[in-house]
């Protein structure tokens, strides 16, 4: 089988793994970039693939509106169309349609919505969403979910009831995993209860991996432990579980010690964006006047092309001046320390040390972040 999922070790209820795809394996624990536009902004798939990243992300709803997804099958699939030769992720396009588009109607079917690009109208539905998730070619697909406000129980009690029958939808128009697997995502905001219905029936269509949906986007921390807590229990042992748009540093320790597998997130490449840099002690603001003459690298130790070659002198001078090529640099070293970071773990976890790292790794940045 092209997909399997394989547990080497585990320590509490953190596990490392390897996740087999037709486009190569994926150790796990894994923090996947996000390639919206089929491209991690910024950053060549060169660059990606020296890092060690071994997944990245894609979106649905962007890639459906423009170029196409029609097209993007044309032209090989997104493998090939954006020269990424290993794993790839396509989310449903669900959680951009309720907090992107203007939205004309949603009904049990699907959402008419109108793009934020244009203004066209278009009808995004389970079959739909299956439909474009096949055209662009990614090796692991989602099901069509809604995503409410994860603290209004009577939205969220309408979005698990819609997100279950939608995903039975789904899982009829693509019950083949042997290109690509489908994930279901459980929804249920920060409710023990709907969070229980949600993984109850989706573990029922047996898919070959599931997703945490519905978390930070509004909850506290706390909240968002305490669910992942409720939850992950809840999903099969020997099946992928994939904690979607969470890529924090504490909150990727908090998710792997959970026993979360696959994460992704566009944090890196937006504050880098913003001219900040993650590192072990936080965020840093390299516009800060304290940069203006300091020849040492972003972070000292790190590895990466940007902090191997260049001081925080030139990067504030480039974040200062709008030169693309610190969003580059800066996006390059927050991706590389969020692969790095994960990649720890999973060492830790395979050396039985997963506590001693999370302990002190916590210590340190929760104190100065």
């Amino acid at each position: 089988m092209p997909f399997s999922f394989e547990i080497l070790k585990t320590q509490g209820r953190a596990r490392a793994g390897i996740l087999h795809t037709p486009h190569g394996p994926i150790p796990t624990p894994v923090f996947a970039p996000v390639g919206t536009q089929a491209t991690v902004k910024a950053v060549p798939p060169r660059d990606l693939h020296e890092m060690g990243a071994s997944l990245i992300l894609a979106n649905t709803y962007h890639l459906h509106l423009r170029p196409g997804d029609e097209l993007v099958r044309a032209m090989g699939g997104l493998h090939s169309f954006m020269a990424w030769p290993g794993p790839i992720l396509t989310d449903s396009g669900g959680f951009q349609v309720f907090s992107l588009a203007e939205i004309n109607k949603i009904d049990d079917q699907g959402v008419t919505f109108r793009s934020h690009l244009d203004g066209s109208q278009h009808r995004l539905t389970p079959e739909r969403s299956m439909e474009i998730q096949e055209h662009l070619g990614a090796d692991i697909i989602m099901c069509f979910d809604e995503c409410p406000p994860p603290t209004n129980r009577l939205m969220v009690e309408r979005a698990v009831a819609r997100t279950s029958a939608w995903a039975a939808r789904c899982r009829e128009t693509h019950p083949d995993d042997d290109l690509q697997a489908l994930f279901g995502i459980v929804q249920g905001g920060i409710f023990a209860d709907l969070r229980a219905d949600s993984a109850a029936f989706l573990r029922g269509l047996d898919f070959p991996g599931y997703a945490v949906g519905g978390l930070a986007v509004g909850e506290t921390k706390s909240e968002q432990y305490a669910t992942l807590d409720i939850t992950l229990p809840m999903l099969p042992d020997d099946k992928p579980r994939y904690l979607m748009g969470v890529g924090e540093p504490d909150d990727l320790a908090q998710g792997i010690a959970r026993g979360v597998d696959i994460f992704d997130c566009v944090i890196p490449t937006r504050l880098a964006r913003h001219g900040s840099a993650m590192t072990h002690t936080g965020r840093i603001n390299m516009r800060n006047l304290a940069h203006a003459s300091d020849k040492s690298p972003v972070e000292a130790g790190c590895t990466c092309y940007c902090c191997m070659n260049f001081s925080r002198a030139y990067i504030r001078h480039l974040v200062k001046a709008e030169e693309i090529l610190g969003a580059y640099l800066l996006s390059v070293h927050n991706i590389h320390f969020l692969i790095q970071h994960v990649n720890a773990m999973r060492d830790a976890i395979l050396d039985g040390d997963l506590q001693m790292y999370s302990d002190s790794f916590l210590q340190t940045y929760l104190q100065t972040a």
